[in-house]
């Protein structure tokens, strides 16, 4: 009966000594990486600066969406629009100085070099040519459930 006694103890000690130890483990956070799209640009680092807007694609030759966001980007130049490709590997010196960490990254810059929109990774042409029409004139362009049906 003693030998019972003495284990019950031993056993109840382990256990008290295991959630003790538990609640004492600091477990790591989840690495989440947060990408994020600069709000500011300066226009004197991208071609024509004079333009209205800018669409900056930072991109790279190692990145195989890259290359269907430039040509999206391409359709958008106009006297109004300069769109810029910010390839990695020949503008390193950019993606370093507005912290570009994810390719592609698309902003729509106004005049003033401030983001109206951006985007991170990839996106439908009919997305971007809105994002941009909505940049250039707020309110042009329909949000979900404005549409009314007949």
């Amino acid at each position: 009966m003693e030998r019972l006694i003495v284990a019950a103890v031993i056993v109840a000690l382990v256990g008290i000594v295991s959630v003790v130890v538990r609640k004492r483990r600091v477990s790591d956070a989840p690495t989440q990486q947060r990408f994020e799209a600069p709000e500011q640009l300066d226009r004197g680092d991208f071609p024509r600066p004079e333009a209205p807007w800018l669409v900056a694609v930072f991109s790279s030759t190692t990145c195989d969406v890259c290359q269907t966001v430039v040509e999206k980007a391409k359709v958008l130049e106009s006297d109004e629009v300069a769109v810029a490709d910010i390839e990695y590997a020949a503008d390193k010196a950019l993606h370093e100085r507005y912290r570009i960490d994810a390719v592609p990254t698309l902003v729509i810059a106004d005049a003033q070099g401030v983001a109206q929109a951006a985007f991170l990774g990839p996106m439908t042409a009919t997305d971007l040519w809105a994002a941009v029409a909505e940049a250039r004139s707020p309110g042009s362009t329909p949000r979900a459930g404005d549409c009314q049906r007949p």
